[in-house]
């Protein structure tokens, strides 16, 4: 037996909000019944375990432990500016010269996550 991964469970002050800010990331729903105020709410993506948003009263305080990593479909670069522009704030740059490499960014709510090359910025290296 084992287990299945059900949801990645990101505590927030704001569930609902930060649902909308990662729903516009991903580009995936908020789950239908979600409203202005919910304590609880989800990002329900296309595959794979969905985003659970569960307000809490504490602040972040530290690094995250866990943390998200996306892969843009456009390039990571551009990823990065249209991430900047929803509301994202810009944490940290890991990228090389050669191309490799990422940008650590934070939600509105503080909790880092990273940028990485999309497939076609991977292909460009390589080719």
């Amino acid at each position: 037996m084992v287990s299945v991964l059900q949801n990645v469970a990101i505590d927030c002050a704001d569930a609902y909000e930060l649902a909308r800010f990662w729903s516009n990331v991903t580009g995936r729903p908020l789950d239908p019944e979600a409203r202005p105020g919910d304590r609880e709410t989800q990002v329900l993506l296309a595959e794979g375990p969905v985003l659970y948003f569960n307000q809490v009263p504490e602040a972040k305080t530290i690094k995250n432990r866990i943390h998200l990593c996306l892969r843009p479909e456009t390039s990571r670069d551009q990823e990065v500016d249209r991430l900047l522009d929803l509301g994202a704030a810009f944490v940290a740059d890991h990228r090389d010269p050669d191309g490799s490499g990422w940008v650590i960014l934070a939600d509105p709510e503080g909790n880092e996550f990273c940028v990485l090359r999309s497939e076609s910025d991977r292909a460009s290296v390589n080719s």
